[in-house]
Protein backbone atom coordinates (compact mmCIF):
# COMPACT_ATOMS: atom_id res chain seq x y z
CA UNK A 1 0.00 0.00 0.00
CA UNK A 2 1.33 3.42 -0.91
CA UNK A 3 1.90 5.97 1.83
CA UNK A 4 0.87 9.57 1.40
CA UNK A 5 3.39 12.28 1.95
CA UNK A 6 2.82 15.88 2.94
CA UNK A 7 3.88 18.10 0.04
CA UNK A 8 2.66 21.33 1.64
CA UNK A 9 0.97 22.10 4.96
CA UNK A 10 -2.50 20.59 4.89
CA UNK A 11 -2.12 18.94 1.48
CA UNK A 12 -1.58 15.18 1.27
CA UNK A 13 -0.54 13.91 -2.14
CA UNK A 14 -0.36 10.27 -3.17
CA UNK A 15 3.03 9.69 -4.82
CA UNK A 16 3.72 8.36 -8.27
CA UNK A 17 0.42 9.43 -9.80
CA UNK A 18 -0.17 11.38 -13.02
CA UNK A 19 -0.46 15.02 -12.02
CA UNK A 20 -2.16 17.16 -14.66
CA UNK A 21 -5.93 17.01 -14.21
CA UNK A 22 -5.83 13.89 -12.01
CA UNK A 23 -8.62 15.06 -9.70
CA UNK A 24 -12.04 14.28 -11.18
CA UNK A 25 -14.16 14.84 -8.05
CA UNK A 26 -13.77 17.09 -5.01
CA UNK A 27 -15.51 15.91 -1.83
CA UNK A 28 -16.36 18.69 0.64
CA UNK A 29 -16.99 18.75 4.36
CA UNK A 30 -19.80 21.12 5.41
CA UNK A 31 -19.31 22.58 8.90
CA UNK A 32 -16.56 25.23 8.92
CA UNK A 33 -15.64 24.23 5.37
CA UNK A 34 -18.49 24.94 2.94
CA UNK A 35 -20.04 27.23 5.52
CA UNK A 36 -18.93 28.95 8.72
CA UNK A 37 -20.41 27.39 11.82
CA UNK A 38 -21.75 24.01 12.96
CA UNK A 39 -25.22 23.31 11.60
CA UNK A 40 -26.53 21.27 14.54
CA UNK A 41 -25.40 23.97 16.97
CA UNK A 42 -26.60 26.97 14.99
CA UNK A 43 -28.92 26.75 11.98
CA UNK A 44 -27.84 30.25 10.93
CA UNK A 45 -24.58 29.04 9.40
CA UNK A 46 -22.99 31.38 6.86
CA UNK A 47 -22.02 30.20 3.40
CA UNK A 48 -18.43 30.86 2.38
CA UNK A 49 -18.70 32.68 -0.97
CA UNK A 50 -15.08 31.97 -1.93
CA UNK A 51 -15.73 28.23 -1.56
CA UNK A 52 -18.87 28.43 -3.69
CA UNK A 53 -16.90 30.32 -6.33
CA UNK A 54 -14.33 27.52 -6.46
CA UNK A 55 -17.10 24.92 -6.76
CA UNK A 56 -18.70 26.66 -9.74
CA UNK A 57 -15.33 27.33 -11.39
CA UNK A 58 -14.27 23.69 -11.16
CA UNK A 59 -17.72 22.53 -12.27
CA UNK A 60 -17.37 24.49 -15.52
CA UNK A 61 -14.04 22.73 -16.07
CA UNK A 62 -15.68 19.30 -15.71
CA UNK A 63 -14.59 18.56 -12.13
CA UNK A 64 -17.38 16.93 -10.12
CA UNK A 65 -18.32 17.63 -6.50
CA UNK A 66 -19.79 15.70 -3.59
CA UNK A 67 -20.23 15.92 0.19
CA UNK A 68 -18.81 13.88 3.08
CA UNK A 69 -20.08 15.41 6.32
CA UNK A 70 -20.76 14.05 9.78
CA UNK A 71 -24.18 15.62 10.11
CA UNK A 72 -27.90 15.03 10.26
CA UNK A 73 -28.80 14.11 6.70
CA UNK A 74 -32.16 15.89 6.47
CA UNK A 75 -30.86 19.08 8.09
CA UNK A 76 -27.78 19.16 5.87
CA UNK A 77 -29.75 18.57 2.67
CA UNK A 78 -32.29 21.22 3.66
CA UNK A 79 -29.52 23.77 4.24
CA UNK A 80 -27.89 22.97 0.87
CA UNK A 81 -31.30 23.45 -0.77
CA UNK A 82 -31.74 26.75 1.06
CA UNK A 83 -28.39 27.90 -0.34
CA UNK A 84 -29.37 26.72 -3.84
CA UNK A 85 -26.48 24.24 -4.02
CA UNK A 86 -28.20 20.85 -4.01
CA UNK A 87 -27.69 20.20 -7.72
CA UNK A 88 -23.95 20.83 -7.49
CA UNK A 89 -23.26 17.66 -5.46
CA UNK A 90 -23.47 14.07 -6.69
CA UNK A 91 -24.13 11.24 -4.20
CA UNK A 92 -23.80 13.58 -1.17
CA UNK A 93 -23.10 11.76 2.10
CA UNK A 94 -24.32 13.41 5.32
CA UNK A 95 -24.29 10.77 8.07
CA UNK A 96 -22.26 9.63 11.08
CA UNK A 97 -20.05 7.14 9.24
CA UNK A 98 -16.30 7.47 8.81
CA UNK A 99 -15.60 9.92 6.02
CA UNK A 100 -13.41 7.36 4.28
CA UNK A 101 -16.53 5.15 4.01
CA UNK A 102 -18.50 8.06 2.57
CA UNK A 103 -15.81 8.67 -0.05
CA UNK A 104 -15.78 4.98 -1.00
CA UNK A 105 -19.56 5.14 -1.46
CA UNK A 106 -19.26 8.22 -3.70
CA UNK A 107 -16.49 6.59 -5.73
CA UNK A 108 -18.65 3.51 -6.31
CA UNK A 109 -21.60 5.66 -7.39
CA UNK A 110 -19.50 7.68 -9.83
CA UNK A 111 -17.50 4.64 -11.01
CA UNK A 112 -14.23 6.53 -10.47
CA UNK A 113 -10.98 5.33 -8.92
CA UNK A 114 -10.11 6.69 -5.49
CA UNK A 115 -7.01 8.37 -6.89
CA UNK A 116 -9.36 10.69 -8.82
CA UNK A 117 -10.70 12.19 -5.56
CA UNK A 118 -9.74 15.10 -3.35
CA UNK A 119 -11.19 15.59 0.14
CA UNK A 120 -11.41 19.03 1.73
CA UNK A 121 -12.02 19.40 5.47
CA UNK A 122 -11.10 21.79 8.27
CA UNK A 123 -10.42 19.02 10.80
CA UNK A 124 -6.96 17.46 10.90
CA UNK A 125 -8.39 14.27 12.44
CA UNK A 126 -10.82 13.75 9.56
CA UNK A 127 -8.13 14.34 6.92
CA UNK A 128 -5.81 11.92 8.71
CA UNK A 129 -8.54 9.25 8.90
CA UNK A 130 -9.16 9.49 5.14
CA UNK A 131 -5.42 9.57 4.37
CA UNK A 132 -4.90 6.42 6.42
CA UNK A 133 -7.84 4.37 5.11
CA UNK A 134 -7.85 5.53 1.47
CA UNK A 135 -4.33 6.87 0.83
CA UNK A 136 -5.09 7.30 -2.87
CA UNK A 137 -7.28 10.31 -2.03
CA UNK A 138 -5.67 13.76 -1.99
CA UNK A 139 -6.52 15.51 1.31
CA UNK A 140 -6.64 19.28 1.62
CA UNK A 141 -6.98 21.59 4.61
CA UNK A 142 -9.65 24.16 3.77
CA UNK A 143 -7.33 26.83 5.21
CA UNK A 144 -5.01 26.15 2.24
CA UNK A 145 -7.81 25.97 -0.31
CA UNK A 146 -6.77 28.71 -2.75
CA UNK A 147 -3.22 27.43 -2.98
CA UNK A 148 -4.23 23.77 -3.19
CA UNK A 149 -6.80 24.23 -5.97
CA UNK A 150 -4.22 26.00 -8.08
CA UNK A 151 -2.12 22.82 -8.19
CA UNK A 152 -1.86 21.03 -11.58
CA UNK A 153 -3.81 17.97 -10.44
CA UNK A 154 -6.94 20.13 -10.11
CA UNK A 155 -6.57 21.67 -13.58
CA UNK A 156 -7.74 19.52 -16.54
CA UNK A 157 -5.40 19.40 -19.50
CA UNK A 158 -8.29 20.44 -21.76
CA UNK A 159 -11.62 22.06 -21.00
CA UNK A 160 -13.99 20.92 -23.74
CA UNK A 161 -17.60 21.71 -24.53
CA UNK A 162 -18.48 18.48 -22.76
CA UNK A 163 -16.58 19.47 -19.62
CA UNK A 164 -19.23 21.99 -18.54
CA UNK A 165 -21.91 19.32 -19.10
CA UNK A 166 -20.19 16.53 -17.15
CA UNK A 167 -22.22 17.00 -13.98
CA UNK A 168 -25.46 17.04 -15.98
CA UNK A 169 -24.40 13.83 -17.72
CA UNK A 170 -23.85 12.15 -14.36
CA UNK A 171 -27.18 13.47 -13.11
CA UNK A 172 -28.82 11.95 -16.18
CA UNK A 173 -27.12 8.67 -15.33
CA UNK A 174 -28.43 8.83 -11.77
CA UNK A 175 -31.96 9.32 -13.19
CA UNK A 176 -31.45 6.30 -15.45
CA UNK A 177 -30.24 4.20 -12.53
CA UNK A 178 -33.27 5.23 -10.45
CA UNK A 179 -35.58 4.27 -13.32
CA UNK A 180 -33.82 0.93 -13.76
CA UNK A 181 -34.26 0.05 -10.08
CA UNK A 182 -38.00 0.71 -10.33
CA UNK A 183 -38.53 -0.74 -13.82
CA UNK A 184 -40.69 -3.83 -14.13
CA UNK A 185 -39.76 -5.94 -17.14
CA UNK A 186 -36.75 -7.44 -18.88
CA UNK A 187 -33.42 -5.69 -19.27
CA UNK A 188 -34.04 -5.34 -23.00
CA UNK A 189 -37.41 -3.73 -22.27
CA UNK A 190 -35.68 -1.25 -19.97
CA UNK A 191 -33.02 -0.44 -22.57
CA UNK A 192 -35.72 0.04 -25.21
CA UNK A 193 -37.50 2.47 -22.90
CA UNK A 194 -34.41 4.72 -22.93
CA UNK A 195 -34.86 5.46 -26.67
CA UNK A 196 -31.11 5.43 -27.38
CA UNK A 197 -29.39 6.75 -30.51
CA UNK A 198 -25.78 5.72 -31.17
CA UNK A 199 -23.97 7.98 -33.65
CA UNK A 200 -20.70 7.15 -35.45
CA UNK A 201 -18.80 9.72 -37.50
CA UNK A 202 -15.27 10.60 -38.61
CA UNK A 203 -13.45 12.68 -36.00
CA UNK A 204 -13.45 16.40 -36.68
CA UNK A 205 -10.87 18.83 -35.39
CA UNK A 206 -13.30 20.08 -32.78
CA UNK A 207 -13.61 16.51 -31.44
CA UNK A 208 -9.90 16.06 -30.78
CA UNK A 209 -9.66 17.58 -27.31
CA UNK A 210 -12.41 15.24 -26.11
CA UNK A 211 -10.75 12.37 -28.03
CA UNK A 212 -7.46 12.93 -26.21
CA UNK A 213 -9.36 13.16 -22.93
CA UNK A 214 -11.01 9.81 -23.65
CA UNK A 215 -7.64 8.11 -24.17
CA UNK A 216 -6.40 9.54 -20.86
CA UNK A 217 -9.52 8.92 -18.75
CA UNK A 218 -10.64 5.51 -20.07
CA UNK A 219 -8.97 2.50 -18.47
CA UNK A 220 -11.39 -0.43 -18.29
CA UNK A 221 -12.51 -0.22 -21.92
CA UNK A 222 -9.28 0.85 -23.63
CA UNK A 223 -7.94 -1.92 -25.87
CA UNK A 224 -4.27 -0.93 -25.60
CA UNK A 225 -4.05 1.48 -22.66
CA UNK A 226 -2.17 3.89 -24.89
CA UNK A 227 -2.87 7.61 -24.73
CA UNK A 228 -2.76 9.91 -27.77
CA UNK A 229 -2.06 13.63 -27.80
CA UNK A 230 -4.15 16.19 -29.63
CA UNK A 231 -1.41 16.64 -32.25
CA UNK A 232 -1.06 12.88 -32.80
CA UNK A 233 -4.79 12.50 -33.28
CA UNK A 234 -4.92 15.48 -35.65
CA UNK A 235 -2.20 13.93 -37.82
CA UNK A 236 -3.99 10.57 -37.86
CA UNK A 237 -7.32 12.24 -38.63
CA UNK A 238 -5.87 13.72 -41.82
CA UNK A 239 -3.95 10.61 -42.86
CA UNK A 240 -5.42 8.79 -45.91
CA UNK A 241 -4.10 5.52 -44.46
CA UNK A 242 -6.04 5.86 -41.21
CA UNK A 243 -9.64 6.04 -40.11
CA UNK A 244 -10.37 7.88 -36.86
CA UNK A 245 -13.97 7.50 -35.70
CA UNK A 246 -15.84 8.94 -32.73
CA UNK A 247 -19.09 7.69 -31.26
CA UNK A 248 -21.71 9.48 -29.20
CA UNK A 249 -24.85 8.33 -27.42
CA UNK A 250 -28.09 10.05 -26.48
CA UNK A 251 -31.32 8.90 -24.87
CA UNK A 252 -34.49 10.46 -23.49
CA UNK A 253 -32.60 11.74 -20.45
CA UNK A 254 -30.05 13.61 -22.56
CA UNK A 255 -26.58 13.11 -23.99
CA UNK A 256 -23.81 10.84 -22.76
CA UNK A 257 -21.46 12.92 -24.92
CA UNK A 258 -18.63 11.46 -26.99
CA UNK A 259 -18.21 8.00 -25.53
CA UNK A 260 -16.17 6.03 -28.09
CA UNK A 261 -13.03 6.31 -30.20
CA UNK A 262 -11.51 3.98 -32.77
CA UNK A 263 -8.31 4.20 -34.80
CA UNK A 264 -7.89 1.98 -37.85
CA UNK A 265 -4.74 1.68 -39.97
CA UNK A 266 -5.91 0.69 -43.44
CA UNK A 267 -4.05 -1.45 -45.93
CA UNK A 268 -5.44 -3.20 -49.01
CA UNK A 269 -5.73 -6.61 -47.42
CA UNK A 270 -5.72 -5.93 -43.65
CA UNK A 271 -7.31 -3.22 -41.52
CA UNK A 272 -5.42 -3.01 -38.22
CA UNK A 273 -7.49 -1.70 -35.32
CA UNK A 274 -4.79 0.18 -33.40
CA UNK A 275 -7.09 1.49 -30.71
CA UNK A 276 -10.64 0.89 -29.59
CA UNK A 277 -12.10 2.42 -26.48
CA UNK A 278 -15.48 3.10 -24.92
CA UNK A 279 -16.37 5.23 -21.93
CA UNK A 280 -17.25 3.32 -18.79
CA UNK A 281 -20.48 5.35 -18.71
CA UNK A 282 -22.00 3.05 -21.36
CA UNK A 283 -20.81 -0.31 -20.02
CA UNK A 284 -24.31 -1.30 -18.97
CA UNK A 285 -26.10 -0.03 -22.08
CA UNK A 286 -25.31 -2.99 -24.33
CA UNK A 287 -23.80 -0.83 -27.09
CA UNK A 288 -20.15 -1.78 -26.68
CA UNK A 289 -19.94 -3.68 -29.96
CA UNK A 290 -21.86 -1.26 -32.20
CA UNK A 291 -18.83 0.68 -33.44
CA UNK A 292 -16.69 -2.47 -33.59
CA UNK A 293 -19.19 -4.23 -35.85
CA UNK A 294 -19.50 -1.08 -37.98
CA UNK A 295 -15.73 -1.14 -38.62
CA UNK A 296 -15.84 -4.86 -39.36
CA UNK A 297 -18.60 -4.24 -41.89
CA UNK A 298 -16.62 -1.48 -43.64
CA UNK A 299 -13.55 -3.72 -43.87
CA UNK A 300 -15.60 -6.61 -45.26
CA UNK A 301 -17.00 -4.32 -47.96
CA UNK A 302 -13.42 -3.30 -48.81
CA UNK A 303 -12.33 -6.95 -49.05
CA UNK A 304 -9.94 -6.65 -46.10
CA UNK A 305 -9.38 -8.67 -42.94
CA UNK A 306 -9.66 -6.99 -39.55
CA UNK A 307 -7.00 -7.42 -36.92
CA UNK A 308 -6.85 -5.65 -33.58
CA UNK A 309 -4.06 -4.79 -31.18
CA UNK A 310 -4.81 -5.64 -27.58
CA UNK A 311 -2.48 -4.93 -24.67
CA UNK A 312 -3.32 -6.49 -21.33
CA UNK A 313 -3.14 -3.61 -18.85
CA UNK A 314 -4.68 -5.38 -15.88
CA UNK A 315 -7.75 -3.12 -16.01
CA UNK A 316 -9.13 -3.66 -19.52
CA UNK A 317 -10.49 -7.18 -19.24
CA UNK A 318 -13.93 -5.91 -20.31
CA UNK A 319 -12.55 -4.82 -23.69
CA UNK A 320 -10.99 -8.25 -24.18
CA UNK A 321 -14.40 -9.80 -23.52
CA UNK A 322 -15.99 -7.37 -26.00
CA UNK A 323 -13.58 -8.49 -28.72
CA UNK A 324 -14.30 -12.15 -27.95
CA UNK A 325 -18.06 -11.64 -28.21
CA UNK A 326 -17.53 -9.86 -31.54
CA UNK A 327 -15.80 -12.95 -32.96
CA UNK A 328 -12.13 -11.97 -32.56
CA UNK A 329 -9.58 -14.70 -31.85
CA UNK A 330 -5.91 -14.51 -30.88
CA UNK A 331 -3.49 -15.05 -33.79
CA UNK A 332 -0.20 -13.93 -32.21
CA UNK A 333 1.23 -12.81 -28.89
CA UNK A 334 4.36 -11.04 -27.68
CA UNK A 335 4.23 -10.96 -23.88
CA UNK A 336 1.18 -8.83 -23.03
CA UNK A 337 0.70 -7.54 -26.60
CA UNK A 338 -1.86 -9.68 -28.39
CA UNK A 339 -3.02 -9.50 -32.01
CA UNK A 340 -6.60 -10.61 -32.59
CA UNK A 341 -8.32 -11.37 -35.89
CA UNK A 342 -12.04 -11.03 -36.58
CA UNK A 343 -14.30 -13.60 -38.14
CA UNK A 344 -16.15 -11.35 -40.57
CA UNK A 345 -18.82 -14.00 -41.05
CA UNK A 346 -20.00 -13.28 -37.50
CA UNK A 347 -21.08 -9.67 -38.01
CA UNK A 348 -23.85 -8.79 -35.61
CA UNK A 349 -26.71 -6.40 -36.18
CA UNK A 350 -27.08 -3.55 -33.69
CA UNK A 351 -29.28 -4.36 -30.69
CA UNK A 352 -32.96 -3.75 -31.45
CA UNK A 353 -33.23 -1.23 -28.59
CA UNK A 354 -30.76 1.27 -30.10
CA UNK A 355 -30.98 3.34 -33.27
CA UNK A 356 -27.64 3.65 -35.08
CA UNK A 357 -26.84 6.76 -37.07
CA UNK A 358 -23.82 6.86 -39.40
CA UNK A 359 -22.62 10.33 -40.39
CA UNK A 360 -19.97 11.56 -42.79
Amino acid sequence: MSVQTVAEPGVFVAPEKPVQGRIKCVVWDLDNTLWDGVLLEDEAVTLRPEVVEHIHRLDKMGVLHSIASKNDHDAAMAKLAEFGLTEMFLYPQANWNAKSDSIKHIAKGLNLGLDAFAFIDDQEFERAEVAHVVPEVTCVDVADLDEALARPEFIPRFVTDESALRREMYQGQIARDDLEREFVGTNNDFLASLEMTFTIEPARQEDLQRAEELTVRTNQLNSTGRTYSYDELDTLRESPDHLLLVASLTDKFGSYGKIGLALVEKADDVWQLRMMLMSCRVMSRGVGMVMLNHIMGLAKEAGAKVRADFVETGRNRMMQVTYAFAGFREVSRNHDHVVLEADLDTLQAPPPYVRVEILG
